[in-house]
């Protein structure tokens, strides 16, 4: 008899790919949209009904948000292989003793992180050189936000664990009705209890509450191999040892990733607060589209994940290619749809037009070559599925990463324009897919040659 569970499940190992992966990663895709719409809110409702200033205070702080929660972010990725791997290869105990070490780490991640946020936020928006016009309003952003973060990590680790068996379309329920919670009380706080800034950082916290309390329920309520327990919440070392072995390293990158961000912010500072409102505004937008390519990102990590556990190496590579397809698609479609529409959806932002010709610019170098970064990150979706996670990490730092940061410090200064300074996300991309495809090929090679020896 199937059971509800079951009903939200996909069976990545046998059958065919293309229909299992679209059904996996459009409710994925739609998740990441709703999850942006809780920051878009933010920034359409101060940006309508507050002032500019409050708009770049909130846009400013998103650098420094993902640089300080991408570590912690990145341990659910290693809770998603690590489930994913032992569910293909039907180790029910593993799978066990993986949800409750990832649920509990959660959150005392998240504990941590409301620490983090208090103490750091101050100054560290003023070491970015947040404008003196800004920096309180970015400061009192930031500290609710973080007030938040133990729910923030229960959900994503939480979905992490549903994604690992296919399941995409319950938390994409729970994030929809979070976001309309959200949107709501963003209006009410702003427009009737003119809140500012603080009036759509607590809606969030708010609206975070209840999708991460769904999730656990779902998994408390959970009539397989996923079911979580209150009493046996325990840290089970070797799977801590795993979990951070394949998450640490993707963390890590995402964090060094956000500080070259954090150092592009700094010069799009110098440019002023019109500036900043422009490319926050952008950012949003392209955030959109980098999480619709960011879900199939998830499908290859988890679909790559089971297939390795279960020994199925020959999907593995189907699974790249069918991916990859997917990513250049909506990279191109939605990533040159939004430039094209792109004076009109930055004028849902703001309507001063030097907002909206700074934001142009930042669209014309990032959204247009968009799918650049999903094929990038597809790849390394695969790796880590297979249990690679440190030679994508250091491919990304120093292919990505790293050429940013140079490029900041060299061509950036020689031609100083916001034009070069965005020109080195596409260039970074395009050397990166180059080295990543390289380090696939030998660590399939490597993979099945082990699998080939007997035990």
């Amino acid at each position: 008899m199937k059971t509800k569970e079951k009903s939200y499940e996909i069976d990545m190992c046998n059958g065919p790919l293309l229909g299992k992966i679209l059904v996996f990663a459009i409710p994925l895709m739609l998740s990441g949209i709703l999850q942006l719409l809780f920051n878009a809110a933010d920034i359409i409702v101060v940006g309508r009904f507050v002032g500019p200033q409050a708009l770049a205070a909130v846009g400013s702080t998103s650098s420094l948000i993902n640089l300080l929660i991408n570590v912690f972010i990145g341990l659910s990725i290693g809770s998603n292989v690590l489930v994913a791997n032992y569910y293909g290869a039907k180790k029910e105990d593993d799978v066990s003793e993986t949800v409750h070490t990832s649920i509990l780490l959660s959150f005392i991640c998240g504990t941590a992180l409301i620490f983090i946020g208090l103490f750091l936020s101050a100054p560290m928006l003023s070491l970015m050189g947040t404008p003196d016009d800004v920096l309180s309003q970015a400061t009192l952003y930031m500290r609710i936000y973080f007030v938040g973060m133990p729910v923030i990590m229960l959900y994503n680790f939480g979905a992490a664990i549903l994604r690992a068996v296919g399941d995409t379309k319950r938390p994409l329920y729970y994030l929809l009705l979070a976001g309309i919670v959200n949107v709501v009380l963003n209006l009410f706080f702003v427009i009737v209890l003119h809140m500012g800034v603080a009036g759509v950082a607590l809606p969030t916290v708010l609206s975070q509450i209840i999708s991460a309390g769904l999730i656990i329920r779902a998994l408390m309520k959970h009539e397989g191999f996923l079911r979580l327990h209150l009493k046996k919440l325990k840290i089970h070392p070797h799977k801590l040892k795993r979990m951070i072995y394949i998450g640490l390293p993707a963390g890590m990158q995402g964090a060094i990733f956000s500080i070259s961000n954090v150092l592009i912010q700094s010069s799009i500072n110098s440019f002023g607060s019109i500036a900043m409102a422009g490319s926050t505004a952008s950012s949003n937008i392209e955030g959109f589209v980098y999480n619709s390519m960011n879900a199939v990102y998830q499908t290859s990590l988890s679909f790559t994940s089971q297939n390795y556990g279960a020994g199925k190496m020959d999907r593995v590579t189907k699974i790249l290619l069918l991916c990859e397809g997917f990513v250049i698609v909506v990279g191109l479609v939605l990533g040159n749809g939004a430039y094209f529409f792109g004076r009109q959806l930055l004028g849902i932002y703001t309507s001063d037009p030097q907002v909206i010709s700074y934001g142009l610019i930042r669209m014309a170098y990032i959204c247009v070559p968009y799918c650049l970064c999903g094929m990038m990150d597809v790849l390394v979706g695969s790796m880590r599925g297979m249990g690679y996670s440190i030679v994508p990490m250091l491919v990304s730092l120093a292919g990505a990463c790293g050429l940013r940061i140079l490029w900041i410090f060299t061509v950036f200064q020689w031609f100083r324009s916001l034009d070069i300074l965005y020109l080195s996300y596409p260039v970074s991309w395009a050397i990166t897919i180059a080295a990543h495809l390289i380090c696939f090929l030998v660590i399939r090679k490597k993979v099945m040659e082990r699998m080939k020896q007997p035990l």
